[in-house]
């Protein structure tokens, strides 16, 4: 029998059509243990990486934004964006996976009132009208989207003009001697992790095979404005093993 086209699942290669399901099968997977993995697997840098991203997109407090934050599962940036900016900012986390969003819902239930909304959706083809958002956010999630110039289409389209696009993802390690540490903590360490904190080695195997299967920051660059982004920008964080990307509609 003839495959179907065929992309990446981690080191594998799946069939195009099939690999959304495994990667939402992943995070339906470790959703009530997702925080915590993130702690113990970036030593709490993700934290600090967080706060980068909110710090460089810099939430006016003297005007509303509203913000998509996609793949936002348990709404660590949704909750700095509104905790920094204006009282009548909004966001909402759109998440293909319904167990994030059920965490973010308990995580951050009614504190934020009619601020925030949960929105069940995929990157790729976004349940909201064109030029809706002020900002667009996605943090460690576009690697998991199966066509990736799909997600950033439709962030363009969601956006109005003048809006933000700002993406916080792993990258490729730029310093010496980090890399090698690097892939010894990641291939050795975290999928044990995984297995030990969540029952789940496989899951987290694929979380890291899928950061070295990414674009590196020039390549991902590029596909931002090839989107029809402007000002494209990025910023390495802790050698690059994280980067944070920024673009605007103009």
């Amino acid at each position: 029998m003839d495959q179907g086209p065929q992309t990446s699942f981690g080191f594998r290669s799946v069939e195009t059509g099939e690999r959304q399901g495994l990667v939402n099968a992943v995070f339906s997977r470790v959703a009530d243990r997702y925080d915590l993995m993130n702690d113990l697997m970036s030593g709490g840098m993700h934290r600090l990486w967080k706060a980068d991203m909110i710090n460089w997109l810099a939430p006016s407090p003297a005007a509303r934004q509203d913000m998509l934050d996609v793949a936002g599962g348990t709404g660590d940036i949704a909750r700095r964006f509104l905790d920094a900016g204006h009282a009548r900012s909004a966001a909402v986390i759109c998440d293909i996976s319904a167990e994030m969003l059920e965490a973010g819902r308990t995580k951050l239930g009614a504190r934020y009132g009619e601020r925030l909304g949960f929105v069940r959706g995929n990157a790729e083809t976004l349940p909201f009208p064109d030029r809706s958002f002020d900002v667009f956010t996605i943090a460690f999630g576009i690697r998991n989207v199966t066509h990736i110039e799909a997600a950033l289409s439709e962030a363009f389209r969601v956006l109005k003009r003048g809006g933000r696009f700002m993406c916080l993802e792993f990258s490729a390690v730029q310093t010496p001697m980090l890399d090698t540490l690097y892939d010894a903590w990641s291939f050795r360490v975290i999928p044990r992790l995984g297995d030990w904190v969540a029952g789940d080695a496989d899951s987290y195997r694929y979380l890291v095979e899928s950061i070295r299967k990414f674009p590196d920051q020039e390549r991902f660059a590029g596909m931002v404005r090839a989107a029809g982004f402007e000002r494209v920008q990025y910023r390495n964080l802790t050698g690059g093993i994280a980067a944070l990307h920024s673009g605007w509609r103009i």
